[in-house]
């Protein structure tokens, strides 16, 4: 069976020991676990956004840029395509596990999530289990953990402190904006997951999203990041299951009761309580499926290029 930390670790391990081709920095704390800076006290870049998006997906992802327009602006925009949906977005790259130590608080994402089983009900679903004596972790914070924090770490993914690898960036910073928008996939398969699909009938799919501007404050940079896909993002699935005629319409995030406005507006409302928005505004703005079983296609949502702008600071 692939073990997408095995993956992953490869990746690292370029990361690790030339940093400075990435604009990194990498720090070996006192316990011995492994830490590369993508954006906390480092530059950063699209190399190391590329890089840390492809760790974030378990190394089961191709990531490329390219220059696109909304509404005649140029901008920079992500694309990401990968042949195991499931198990790299929904396995891997989603951020489903809150690390906290002390005042340290992170969203850890990427393959070290299918060691410690965060959460364990979505790799039931899946079906899959990785062995690996290396826990590979994305963290999405302001600071760099501690020693404390990877120990931590560790033994929730029972391996060895000193075999733990993590990438850091905040989300107002270039690799933050990057693997946000790198999610745009991760979106529609989760999405699916949401809606009671099977995302294992998802054989392949691809993406794009436009990169958001770097803004100066953690929390309108979170809006503006989650509105690259929200209102802009194109995702295309290919899936084996003529039942996905009953779910197409119920994809894109315009069905949800929070569309329409800046995330970080409607957040603000909600008194920036993420319980109070509905989660079926975290989709893609368009989606275009092949069913393979039956040789159809499908398409629902649309683009918005308006909110998106505003978001983004050109409106």
């Amino acid at each position: 069976m692939i073990s997408i930390n095995e993956l992953a670790l490869e990746l690292f391990e370029e990361l690790a020991e030339y940093p400075e081709d990435f604009n990194a920095v990498f720090h070996q704390l006192d316990n011995g676990a492994r830490v590369v800076d993508c954006g906390v006290q480092a530059k950063g870049g699209y190399a190391a956004g590329k890089r840390f998006t492809e760790i974030c997906m378990g190394g089961l992802a191709e990531v490329s840029f390219r220059i696109g327009q909304i509404n005649h602006v140029p901008m920079p925009f992500i694309e990401v395509n990968t042949d195991f949906p499931a198990l790299a977005c929904l396995g891997a790259q989603e951020a489903g596990w809150r690390i906290t130590h002390e005042k340290y608080f992170a969203m850890g994402s990427g393959p070290a999530r299918a060691l410690s089983l965060n959460p364990k009900e979505c790799y039931e679903l899946i079906g899959y289990e990785d062995e690996c004596d290396y826990a590979v972790i994305c963290l999405e914070s302001d600071t760099l953990p501690n020693e404390a924090v990877m120990q931590k770490i560790a033994d929730a993914c029972n391996v060895d402190v000193a075999n733990v690898c993590a990438v850091v960036a905040p989300t107002a910073s270039v690799v933050g904006s990057i693997q946000v928008a790198g999610r745009c996939v991760e979106t529609a398969i989760y999405r699916l997951e949401q809606l009671h699909y099977d995302p294992k009938k998802v054989i392949c799919a691809c993406g794009s999203a436009p990169i958001a501007p770097v803004k100066a404050d953690s929390t309108k940079a979170m809006g503006c990041t989650n509105d690259a896909t929200i209102y802009c993002g194109k995702i295309n699935l290919t899936i084996d299951g003529a039942d996905i005629a009953d779910y197409v319409d119920k994809i894109p995030s315009s069905t949800s009761s929070s569309y329409g406005k800046p995330f970080y507006d409607t957040f603000k409302e909600a008194n920036f309580d993420f319980f109070k928005i509905d989660q079926g505004l975290f989709a893609p703005a368009e989606v275009t499926i092949n069913e393979i079983s039956e040789g159809k296609v499908y398409r629902c949502g649309a683009v918005n290029p308006e909110v998106t702008l505003q978001s983004f600071g050109y409106l």
